[in-house]
């Protein structure tokens, strides 16, 4: 099968040997796995992350967001046959997306939403296992609970950011205020749900201030933690809780005392990473999102569709991600 591989880490990406094609054996269904013909990919930062600083021995498939068509299935698979159109993420441990075929476990994978083709769901698996464990596996918010209680969220307008704030509105009473630097980034954000705006480039407590808000109840952060982390500890009410998902290069805990501010870190690949019992739950929520795509209560977040699955494009792809000027998600389709 066609694969788009690295097999140097650290090559810069306009080095045509970033990233290149190759044919691979196709995989083989393990017993829970489903052997998926890949029709789209989207793009990660922890694709272009791995890419840069994570050394191989042999060539390695990226690509952590994919939607395609069931092929074969393993002996104890229950929820899916051949035919079945899915989306999912995948795992950190096993081959990636970009390629022709990929062997997935059916626990961490759903049903692709019907209402959308599959470059939109190909947009959504990883952003949205992100958001929804975040608000209720991490900060165990209730479905239809926080009534009266707020939220803020900084980087609202990214991948993960723009799930987040739809998921809080939809299935929370949370009172919900997101964070981004520009008016167009802070309408897109109003427009997905938030209640109220403020911008990260300045102070944001004298303006949750203005708002009315002297503290917030729960911060979710989702860039540039180090940056905010004094502002976000004066925000937050005592006994709040902080949520993170980036990679500051330390975090110190201990300012968190004064306040009993309870801290959660979120890695969606954790459950694939351990096989822990309840890595179902993906497949569950994968298939909540994908019902409430369909009912018209959440939008993808597609961003450009970059054309089809090729070294070139994957580069390009790549290229935007490390600029940090992509908005929306980028997705590539078919081979």
């Amino acid at each position: 099968m066609k694969a788009i591989v690295y097999t140097q880490h650290g090559l810069p990406i306009d080095d045509p040997k970033a990233l290149v094609e190759m044919e691979l054996a196709m995989p083989v269904a393990g017993p829970h796995d489903v052997v998926v013909e890949v029709r789209a990919v989207s793009v990660n930062p922890v694709d272009t992350k791995i890419r840069l600083g994570v050394a191989v021995t042999e060539p390695r498939v990226l690509g952590w967001d994919a939607s395609g068509v069931v092929q074969s299935v393993g002996d104890s698979v229950t929820m899916f046959a051949p035919g079945d159109e899915v989306f999912y993420a995948g795992s950190l441990i096993r081959p990636g997306s970009n390629s022709q075929f990929q062997a997935v476990d059916e626990r961490i994978v759903g049903k692709k939403p019907r209402t959308l083709g599959f470059a939109e769901a190909a947009a959504l698996p990883l952003t949205s296992i992100t958001a929804w464990e975040l608000l209720f596996d991490r900060l165990r918010v209730p479905e239809g609970g926080g009534a009266g209680k707020s939220l803020l969220v900084i980087g609202a307008a990214g991948g993960v950011g723009s799930i987040l704030i739809q998921l809080a509105r939809q299935l929370t009473g949370l009172t919900v205020i997101g964070s981004a630097s520009r008016d167009t980034t802070r309408e897109w954000v109003t427009k997905l749900g938030a209640h109220h705006t403020v911008d990260h480039t300045r102070p944001m407590q004298p303006q949750l201030a203005e708002l009315g808000f002297d503290q917030v109840d729960i911060v979710i952060s989702l860039t540039h933690t180090d940056h905010h982390y004094a502002d976000i500890i004066e925000a937050l009410a005592p006994q709040g809780q902080l949520a993170l998902i980036d990679d500051p290069a330390t975090l110190d805990a201990v300012p968190l005392k004064r306040k009993s501010i309870s801290l959660h870190w979120e890695l969606m690949f954790t459950r694939s990473l351990f096989g822990t019992p309840d890595m179902v739950r993906q497949h569950e929520l994968l298939n909540r999102v994908a019902d409430m795509v369909d009912d018209g209560r959440l939008t993808t977040t597609l961003g450009e569709h970059f054309g089809a699955i090729t070294a070139d494009n994957l580069r390009r792809a790549h290229a935007l991600i490390e600029s940090g000027k992509a908005v929306g998600k980028i997705v590539l389709e078919n081979f």
